[in-house]
């Protein structure tokens, strides 16, 4: 007979402290783990101490601090509790400070289990607490995509008007790269967490795609090697090969997760070699080689499997493991073969584009939207980079930007004096950006709302925006924006 597992929520660890550090609050749960009002932090680690009350003084000059993992040390438990705290302001806004804050809120969760908990609720809270960290994890990493993107955008134009080497132009082009696609593996994070496995491909030139990684490796198979004193020799050879449907992001991750294993496996340096044939049946072969250490046959049978890895405590036992699973999404194949001190060919098979699906543009330069003219613009988010990078990039344009650090304060701008358009964050202390655009459309019904996410859940706020841009952005997506929705044939309302 199965057993239906309750789910089961930890109780939520809550204190309140003012901007000077000391705490007016604590409840029950958090007196039982952390300690009393009076000393906050008993169960903590000097050092855990001192990362806390940092926590809390950063969160009064009005910065959100998130995701912060402290070990409790209590009497009842032998192991120290892991506890994950956030630290969020409260801003009350004054005449004098806009940005004053007025306290701090300190929320908590237990990242352990009672003991009296079954292995499967055990295991299904740690699943969720995991979750639960990850998925704020990927808030902040987007974030910090968002201005390291927006940044490189800014050198960009500034590298268009001056004296600037190739090299440093290539190199501006390889971080863009790297940065668009962490934050489409984000993106596939958080779908998988949130069980949506919508994956969308696109016709794709695969030897295009394997020069773009090649080149993104270089500094592991040429720099690194070379200043060890040891020589990685490159060859290529690829066919003209049909298009073939995929993931870019995905295949980048397959591709360059085999460039980094043969360097690995060639500490002595050697030759690595790249082939693109089509296949007989009209798809696409792919063999990547190495001259390196080689594998037995015994670990080739096992290769493919997840934690699997011969590394030790180097590897994770995964990357070989996850190619695995996106070749097969991809409807493809992905062998190796391997001798001892010869070397190892993975050879990778992609079938023929299917009837139907859409052929590869020609390759042409895709021109930069036309610029809108000059618009007053609310910038609204938490985060300081983020608003900064955002006003720069638009400040590019002509554009006028004013800053607000939460909702409340925004709807204050908006009611003084409203802008001519608005990009808002989604995840916000205070209010959200679904209920700010919500109070926005009921104060200005005309008014265009942009929401600016992070988060692929954001379906609350739809019936109050009229566009969503994904984080991380580029000035291209806000200056369309803006042109969309403030030219006279938009859909914004008016």
């Amino acid at each position: 007979m199965t057993h239906l597992v309750p789910n089961i929520e930890p109780e939520l660890l809550v204190a309140t402290a003012a901007p000077s550090g000391e705490f007016v609050f604590c409840n029950p749960a958090w007196r039982h783990i952390l300690g009393p009002a009076k000393t906050p932090w008993m169960c903590l680690s000097d050092e855990d101490t001192r990362r806390a009350s940092d926590g809390v003084l950063k969160a009064a000059d009005g910065s959100l601090m998130t995701n912060q993992v402290v070990q409790a040390h209590t009497t009842k438990r032998d192991e120290p509790l892991p506890v994950l705290l956030h630290f969020l302001p409260v801003h009350a806004p004054s005449e004098s400070d806009p940005h004053a804050v007025q306290a701090v809120t300190i929320t908590g969760e237990v990242m352990a289990e009672p003991a009296s908990w079954t292995v499967n609720q055990t295991e299904q809270h740690r699943m969720e607490s995991l979750g639960r960290m990850t998925m704020g994890i990927t808030h902040d990493f987007n974030n910090l995509l968002s201005g390291l993107l927006g940044h490189v955008e800014l050198l960009k134009d500034e590298a268009a008007a001056a004296d600037v080497s190739s090299s440093f132009c290539d190199s501006l082009r390889t971080i863009e790269q790297v940065a668009e696609d962490g934050g489409a593996l984000i993106r596939k994070l958080q779908q998988y967490i949130r069980q949506d496995s919508e994956v969308h491909f696109e016709p794709l030139d695969l030897t295009s795609l394997l020069e773009d990684c090649i080149a993104l490796t270089q500094p592991y198979w040429y720099n690194e090697p070379r200043r060890q004193g040891i020589t990685i020799d490159l060859e290529k050879s690829f066919e003209d090969v049909p298009t073939t449907m995929g993931s870019p992001t995905e295949l980048r991750e397959v591709f360059v997760n085999l460039i980094l294993n043969a360097v690995q496996a060639m500490p002595r340096g050697g030759t690595l070699s790249f082939w693109a044939r089509p296949t007989d049946e009209g798809g696409v072969r792919i063999q990547i080689e190495d001259t390196g250490i080689g594998m037995s046959k015994d670990v080739q049978a096992h290769i493919f499997e997840p934690l699997f890895t011969t590394k030790g405590q180097e590897g994770t036992g995964m990357g070989l493991a996850v190619s695995y699973g996106i070749v097969q999404e991809h409807d493809g194949t992905i062998t190796v073969s391997s001798t001892p001190e010869v070397g190892t060919t993975f050879t990778l098979t992609f079938p023929p584009t299917a009837p139907g699906d859409a052929s590869l543009p020609a390759a042409v330069e895709t021109p930069a939207p036309a610029e809108a003219n000059p618009a007053d613009v609310l910038v609204v988010d938490d985060e300081e980079m983020v608003r900064t990078v955002i006003t720069k990039l638009l400040n590019l344009h002509d554009h006028t930007v004013r800053q607000a650090a939460s909702g409340p304060e925004a709807l204050d701008l908006v009611a003084s004096d409203a802008p001519d358009i608005v990009f808002t964050d989604y995840g916000m202390p205070e209010m959200c950006g679904a209920e700010l655009a919500k109070q926005l459309r009921a104060q200005v019904p005309s008014l265009p709302i942009v929401l600016i996410s992070g988060d692929t859940e954001t379906g609350d706020a739809i019936p109050f925006v009229d566009a969503i841009i994904d984080k991380p952005f580029k000035l291209d997506d806000l200056e369309s924006a803006i042109q969309d929705l403030l030219s006279p044939h938009s859909g914004a309302p008016q």
